[in-house]
């Protein structure tokens, strides 16, 4: 059985929701990436300004540091380049990555409905688009399609993650 889940994809695709539904199912404990951003990573997002790759390394090692101190563990995380899930995967054991698939006009509906969150923007979600580069081919990803139900998106992702 899988210990540690990455869930990942762009803001708004439903990270939080359903890592929180997996963590909950599974037993294990919860980590949202958003908690872990250093105040100015906040603030920049804050202000609409999209982080840069040197932004982002030590959030992702922080992360990483997570992921590696629990048996168990599963992590919302954007986790939009290769190079950001190889940070993430450093010395983790019995990982999978649960990759949140949508396009931007079915996200950026579901944006609009979000309150008080500091994530700022039509501008900084292309900036999102713009930034993925999607894990198609890598090995320990699962990727769902979000169009669908909160629940079917669940169950699709249980099934795929108990064949392995």
């Amino acid at each position: 059985m899988i210990r540690k889940i990455i869930v990942m994809g762009v803001s708004g695709c439903g990270k939080s929701s359903m890592g929180q539904k997996l963590a909950g199912h599974y037993g294990y404990p919860f980590f949202d990436g958003d908690d872990y951003h250093s105040d100015a990573n906040v603030e920049k997002m804050r202000q609409g300004i999209p982080l840069t790759d040197e932004d982002r390394f030590g959030w992702l090692d922080t992360l990483n540091g997570i992921l590696k101190g629990n048996d168990t563990a599963v992590v919302a995380c954007s986790s939009l380049k290769p190079i950001y899930r190889d940070i993430l995967r450093n010395g983790v054991e019995d990982l999978a990555i649960v990759y949140l698939q949508g396009d931007f006009d079915t996200i950026w509906q579901r944006h609009q409905k979000r309150a008080g969150h500091y994530f700022n923007g039509k501008s900084m979600l292309e900036s999102q688009f713009a930034t993925l580069e999607e894990p198609i081919g890598e090995a320990d990803v699962i990727a769902v399609d979000i169009s669908q139900s909160l629940d079917e998106v669940f169950a699709q992702s249980v099934a795929a993650l108990e064949a392995r």
